[in-house]
């Protein structure tokens, strides 16, 4: 599969988790059969059934979620329920309140609940990790018909010193609105600083906070009308999220470079940030598109169940193929229908979490498996 290309290193040097749990470098693909083994039979099943937390209706964190939680109640025999949600905030507190037993969110999200920064500067969130498993890419989507060409076009200029752009920013406080917020307003300052006769008090887009579904609808306009209702949205998520996917059949649609802006963030901001690049095969593109990428973390409410965590870690990787292809087997929950992004597991990036400690299963697990 063409997968999105790492343009610009971003992991920091030194000291990693893997040489902290002191195994090495050790290659796993010759003991790690994904899609092949079950795990070990001494293990025990969790007592009870659990919660995972996963994102936006047909969302990659959704898709992905979804078919994981059906693999992990068919091979433990315990029901792994898959709740809609806002994403990665939504995520972070239902976990970290007990709420939920597993979910997903992003590095940087991660790193400010676990620190209590920025969202969470009313104080910090206790969980742990369970795996980094693949990564978002930032889409920022405009229609085809936009005369938008760059991050630049969504904003007032001196050409059009009155436009004023609706641009949807996802839900209200999720890692969506977050990195889109730390995109927009990083275009702001350029647009100031490359026209300094415009009113910097007049440089602004309009951000509505929008799902994933109303976004793609909202872009799309009603009967009799010339445009949607939003000029263009951003967009956190794996690659392809299958609602974008479905607007090239409609009204199409191109993704904005935002490569300049990524780079200033992934440089400025800590929290796993990487400049990367959307391949055109994934949506039906003329090229690539250089953006932002972000690592995701499968997290652990504090005191999940050893049974959850072990399992939870065993079948990500040794159902992998399932997890990418999807499977329709017999007692697995409605909608294991699988995901692309599956693809980009690799237990020896799973275990960089660092600062969310790891489970003390899933450590275990890695231990195990000489990770």
């Amino acid at each position: 599969m063409d997968r999105p290309r790492l343009l610009t290193p971003a992991r920091p040097t030194g000291l990693t988790r893997r040489g902290f749990l002191g195994f090495g470098a050790a290659a796993a693909s010759g003991l790690l059969l994904p899609g092949c083994s079950r795990g070990r039979a001494d293990e025990p099943a969790p007592s009870e059934a659990g919660i995972f937390a996963t994102g936006n209706l047909n969302g990659v964190y959704n898709t992905f979620g979804t078919a994981l939680s059906g693999l992990v109640s068919e091979v433990t025999g315990m029901e792994l329920k898959p709740i809609v949600t806002d994403g990665s905030v939504d995520n972070l507190y239902r976990v970290s309140g007990r709420k939920a037993d597993l979910g997903l969110c992003t590095s940087d999200s991660a790193l400010a609940a676990y620190e209590g920064t920025g969202e969470f500067s009313t104080g910090a969130l206790r969980f742990t990790a369970l795996a980094r498993v693949y990564d978002n890419y930032v889409h920022v989507v405009v229609p085809m018909a936009s005369k938008a060409k760059s991050l630049d076009d969504l904003f007032p200029s001196k050409d059009s010193p009155s436009r004023r752009m609706v641009v949807g920013v996802g839900p209200k406080d999720s890692g969506t609105e977050i990195v889109a917020n730390l995109i927009l307003d990083k275009a702001r300052a350029d647009v100031i600083q490359k026209n300094p006769t415009l009113d910097p008090a007049t440089v602004a887009v309009t951000r509505k906070n929008l799902t994933l579904g109303e976004m793609v609808t909202a872009l799309q306009p009603r009967p009799g009308a010339a445009k949607g209702s939003i000029d263009a949205f951003v967009w956190s998520g794996g690659v392809p999220t299958d609602p974008i996917v479905a607007l090239q059949k409609t009204i199409g649609f191109r993704l904005l470079d935002i490569g300049g802006v990524a780079e200033a963030i992934a440089l400025k901001e800590f929290g796993g940030f990487m400049v990367s690049a959307i391949p055109p095969s994934q949506y039906g593109l003329a090229q690539s598109v250089p953006t932002l990428a972000i690592p995701n973390y499968l997290i652990a409410k504090p005191n999940l169940s050893d049974s959850w965590a072990w399992w939870t870690v065993n079948t990500l990787f040794r159902r992998q193929n399932d997890l990418i292809k999807g499977t329709p087997s017999p007692g697995a929950s409605p909608g294991t229908g699988g995901h692309p992004e599956a693809g980009a597991l690799d237990p020896r990036s799973a275990i960089a979490t660092m600062p969310v400690p790891l489970h003390p299963a899933a450590e275990r697990w890695y231990r195990q498996n000489h990770i």
